[in-house]
């Protein structure tokens, strides 16, 4: 930070440096005396140079890539065959004994977390859940826990595991989906992890769903407000207990699409959550039956054939 006595609108000694915006700030009129300032401190990113002492040279770590980001890898084949004959067959040997002294443990990580990559890019999954999954997904492989497993089901698992964690809502069917691995094999994987690692996790509340279930089916507000209304109203005669959180959230949507006259099929929303017409058409019964809303949707029905 560059030494600077006074304001110059108002000649106050009282300035603050903000590291963060890279600014400095007159305390007494509010002036931006200094902006855009380069920082010189320390790189947080986790690279070090050869003396020891970190650099701002690379790309910061990550638990995503299976070195961590932190070694150097012979380049592309590809590249390598750009080069002149005597330093492309140089390289080519290099490039083989490094993949030579790799232990097996660092061939599954690079498999693995390419695959985690690829199937959280397809469900559109934030940074901070790759990274809690790909940390689980080391537990699991130091502690030999992928023996008698596909890799494939238990990258899904801990993805799951780690939505779960951060009550982002994801269905098995979605992760099926993007794995292309069994719906069944991916709840054992994932029970069989979070028993033998002790991972508590909360279960999904159907109205964690409604916002992206809403969203995809390009429902209005007013009648996401009232499905978390109808949830709110099944919660309290305890309709949710013991049925699949996607399936109620499916079917007060339809309940309230129904009321607000935004035609949508059982078909339809089944297909945005996952699951069958038969588990919507029974959630559906049950909702109407309980909590009396089957008066509502006939009134409802009536004043738009009166209007037509």
């Amino acid at each position: 930070m560059p030494f600077i006595k006074k304001c110059p609108e108002c000649n106050s000694i009282h300035l603050t440096y903000d590291s963060h915006l890279g600014e400095i700030i007159c305390n007494d009129c509010g002036l931006v005396v200094e902006e855009k300032m380069v920082d010189s401190g320390i790189d947080l990113s986790g690279k070090f140079d050869k003396r020891g002492k970190k650099g701002r040279g690379g790309a910061p770590s990550s638990i995503q890539k299976f070195d961590k980001g932190l070694t150097t890898n012979v380049g592309e084949i590809s590249d390598i065959y750009r080069l002149e004959p005597k330093q492309t067959r140089k390289f080519l040997r290099l490039k083989k004994w490094q993949e030579r002294v790799s232990t097996s443990i660092e061939r599954n990580l690079r498999l693995a977390m390419a695959e985690l990559r690829v199937i959280a890019s397809y469900l559109n999954l934030p940074n901070v859940v790759k990274d809690d999954a790909a940390r689980i997904y080391n537990f699991v492989l130091q502690r030999g826990l992928v023996r008698g497993r596909s890799m494939e089901s238990v990258i899904a698992a801990c993805l799951y595991a780690a939505c779960r964690s951060y009550n982002i809502p994801r269905t098995l069917d979605e992760m099926a989906t993007a794995s292309d691995i069994e719906r069944k094999e991916i709840g054992r994987t994932y029970r069989f992890i979070i028993r033998r690692l002790g991972i508590k996790v909360k279960q999904s509340a159907p109205k964690d769903y409604i916002s992206r279930f809403s969203s995809v089916l390009k429902l209005s507000p007013k009648t996401q407000n009232d499905a978390l209304k109808v949830l709110k109203r099944a919660e309290e005669v305890e309709l949710t207990s013991g049925r699949g959180p996607a399936g109620i959230a499916a079917a007060a949507l339809y309940v309230a699409a129904l009321i607000n006259d935004e035609k949508k099929t059982q078909r339809e929303v089944a297909d945005i959550a996952g699951i069958t017409e038969v588990t919507i058409r029974n959630r559906y019964k049950e909702l109407i039956e309980k909590l009396n809303l089957e008066e509502k949707i006939k009134q409802k029905e009536a004043e738009m054939k009166t209007k037509k």
